[in-house]
């Protein structure tokens, strides 16, 4: 089975990206599935059910993203193995930017949009600089000048990676992402493999649910700001 990971911001076109993506790669129906990692909430498992795409939806709660996927991530696979899948898609919540959901030798997949900003690129961190496929969505919503700024600066953040248009109401560009992810390695476990990148750090009292404010109630991994004449 082959494992790819797309993950980017909110409302970036994740789904719709796949979902076009899936079409495009002409393989029987319900032999690619997919697992929504998400935090809250999510109606994007209606879209796969809808187009007949076997899903699997898990909720992070007010567990970081990150750790959530790293501590699921082999089950999903085992699911897959188990389903029969020729190929598994994971979709990933990238909420703070900071996320790093990619596996070392597994196709690793970041989606962005033209209407975040032409800076976003250089705001986003091992999300988008450790990926080998970069697809920007919503190009045709903003002028060609922007187009070539965001180009630009996703180029100065991860000058490897492959960068793809893609409309994810019309699904062009999906065909040339679809052939990119043929060339996925298959796997049948990831046990022993490593992450591209550290995930958040998220050892501290208000991650076990403190809510005082205040320095006697910050415990464990905390980092504070300096500020000048205080």
């Amino acid at each position: 089975m082959k494992l790819i990971t797309v993950a980017g911001p909110p409302s970036s076109g994740k789904t719709s990206v796949i979902l076009k993506l899936i079409e495009c790669m002409n393989c029987d129906k319900g032999s690619i599935g997919v697992v929504k990692f998400d935090c809250l909430t999510s109606f994007d498992n209606l879209s796969y059910e809808e187009a007949g795409i076997p899903v699997q939806t898990g909720f992070s709660g007010k567990i970081c993203p990150d750790h959530y996927f790293v501590s699921n991530i082999e089950d999903a696979v085992q699911w897959g193995v188990h389903s029969g899948f020729e190929m598994l898609i994971t979709e990933s919540a990238g909420l703070c930017n900071r996320c790093s959901p990619y596996i070392r030798g597994i196709l690793a997949v970041c989606v962005i949009d033209n209407l975040s900003g032409v800076n976003t690129p250089r705001k986003i961190g091992p999300m988008l600089k450790f990926a080998d496929i970069v697809v920007v969505t919503k190009g045709d919503i903003v002028s060609q000048a922007e187009r070539e700024v965001f180009a630009f600066n996703i180029r100065q953040v991860n000058s490897a990676a492959k960068v793809i248009v893609v409309n994810g109401i019309t699904g062009q560009g999906a065909f040339i992402l679809a052939k990119y992810l043929r060339q996925a390695v298959e796997i049948q476990s990831l046990t022993d493999t490593k992450l591209r990148f550290t995930t958040p750090a998220a050892v501290c009292s208000y991650c076990t649910g403190e809510t005082k404010i205040g320095a006697p109630y910050q415990m464990g991994m905390m980092k504070k700001m300096e500020f000048k004449n205080l």
